[in-house]
């Protein structure tokens, strides 16, 4: 229900800046996330990459000039990374609705083939809780909102099936760390959750 509406609000911004003659395709979208924990060098414990994933319904527009179009996304997104610390270790997992909107630049093979580039901002919106590590005393506090941004290639073949590789860094942070009471030592800080991404996309 959460995604129904985040994604109606988004297809409405969208529209309203859309030409009358702008061609619209719809689909889903499938992916990895391979993410990094970045600002948290200085704490006690250290973040291990994890593979997450995201799937959600998008949208493609294409619009009349050569080449140029828009894609959005509404995903539900689960980005993970291990909390170590000697011996123990715990799993940190956001999840999150994220909407994605990129401006697309493409080069056309004949009509078999488009190869793309593709830029954008991407909100996101917290839906997993918080995290408290009992054994390594940290709490993990992410934050209701964030703000990102993709840079990535792909290729799109008869017009139906979309693949895609790109970058999403984070353009604040994503968190803060704080210690539990009975910490051995005091710490705070933010984190910031950059993340490589690669993703199927069918339309219809």
């Amino acid at each position: 229900m959460i995604m129904k509406k985040f994604f109606a609000v988004m297809l409405m911004a969208v529209a309203f800046a859309m030409p009358s003659n702008a061609q619209i395709k719809f689909g889903v979208q499938a992916g990895l996330n391979v993410s990094n924990v970045t600002g948290v060098d200085d704490l006690k414990g250290a973040i291990e990459s994890r593979t997450g994933f995201f799937v959600g319904p998008t949208v493609k527009f294409t619009l009349p000039l050569v080449g140029l179009g828009i894609d959005a996304s509404a995903l539900y997104d689960q980005r993970e990374g291990e909390v170590v610390e000697g011996n123990n270790k715990e799993t940190l997992k956001a999840q999150s609705i994220q909407i994605p909107i990129n401006l697309r630049y493409g080069i056309g093979l004949g009509s078999v083939a488009e190869v793309f580039a593709f830029a954008g901002p991407q909100f996101g919106f917290n839906i997993g809780s918080n995290k408290k590590f009992e054994d390594i005393k940290q709490e993990w506090t992410l934050k209701s909102s964030n703000l990102s941004a993709n840079v990535g290639l792909g290729l799109t073949v008869l017009s139906k099936l979309q693949a895609k590789i790109n970058y999403n860094f984070a353009l604040g942070k994503t968190g803060e760390v704080t210690p539990l009471e009975g910490a051995k030592q005091v710490f705070n800080g933010s984190a910031k959750i950059n993340t490589w991404q690669m993703s199927l996309a069918y339309f219809f």
